[in-house]
């Protein structure tokens, strides 16, 4: 396995809290980084730096509660971030979960809270901290996309919608910031275990409540990936996410920019 010190260098992750950012957090720290995390659930942040101080007890750890689609907190959590380490190398976008929803059930409303979602949670963080980015030597922002911007669900059109422009923004982004040697990237997930499928899990058992013998969690979302013809056959893992992402906001990507990843399983059915 290919090791990196990343000593020094300051790496911010939205959405840190949990699921893909949290285990990001954990591969900025386990190399040495100093790690900013943030994150609108009070308790679940703190639950989450605990854990993470546990583990890393010497490292340099920030955790801010913050909403990322407000600009006056997000440009607050940029200015502590400043405060503390006084540089940041590193933006990790990472922020929102999918709306099922088909075009006959999506309100207004619906669609604006989607797309709001969807891109202002990389434009805030953005504007925040691309002062502090401009003045390192090998910035890097990642987002964290899905497949659904190149492969749309019906089930999921505002998703879907919102993420294919997000793949477009991330691509303008990079074009527009390569002056500046910031790099900009995206993965694109497919099916990645997450609180909401932890949720979804939760009220199978409820409902099979009568069942000896309900599915464990490795049998019931087994069942799914294979339902929806996932070739290795399983979810996926935050922390194979993360590895995605901490490759593309580190030097082991140095000449990649305006480029995505696959992290799907093999769920992509375009070449």
């Amino acid at each position: 396995m290919i090791q990196i010190d990343l000593s020094g260098q300051v790496a911010v992750v939205t959405g840190g809290s949990s699921g893909i950012g949290f285990a990001t957090a954990r591969l900025f720290l386990q190399a040495g980084a100093s790690v900013a995390i943030c994150g609108r659930d009070g308790e679940r942040l703190r639950s989450a730096q605990a854990s993470l101080a546990d583990e890393y007890p010497h490292a340099q750890l920030l955790a801010v509660r913050c909403d990322v689609l407000d600009a006056e907190q997000t440009n607050a959590f940029a200015s502590q971030v400043m405060q503390r380490f006084c540089r940041v190398d590193m933006l990790v976008n990472n922020a929102g979960q999918g709306r099922v929803s088909t075009f006959a059930d999506t309100t207004d409303d619906a669609w604006r809270d989607e797309l709001e979602l969807k891109y202002f949670s990389i434009i805030r963080p953005t504007r925040a901290f691309l002062p502090m980015l401009n003045d390192a030597p090998s910035p890097a922002i990642v987002c964290v996309n899905s497949l659904l911007a190149l492969q749309p669900e019906p089930h999921m059109v505002a998703t879907s919608s919102a993420r294919a422009g997000v793949l477009s923004l991330v691509k303008s982004l990079a074009t527009e910031l390569a002056p500046q040697r910031i790099r900009v990237n995206s993965i694109l997930i497919g099916i990645v275990e997450s609180g909401q499928w932890k949720r979804r899990y939760q009220n199978y058992l409820n409902e099979n409540a009568d069942n000896p013998a309900p599915q464990s969690w490795a049998q019931w979302t087994g069942e799914i990936a294979r339902k929806k013809n996932i070739p290795l056959g399983r979810f996926g893992l935050p922390e194979e996410a993360a590895q995605a992402l901490f490759y593309l906001a580190t030097p082991l990507s140095s000449y990649t920019t305006g480029s995505h990843i696959d992290v799907s399983g093999g769920f992509a059915r375009h070449v």
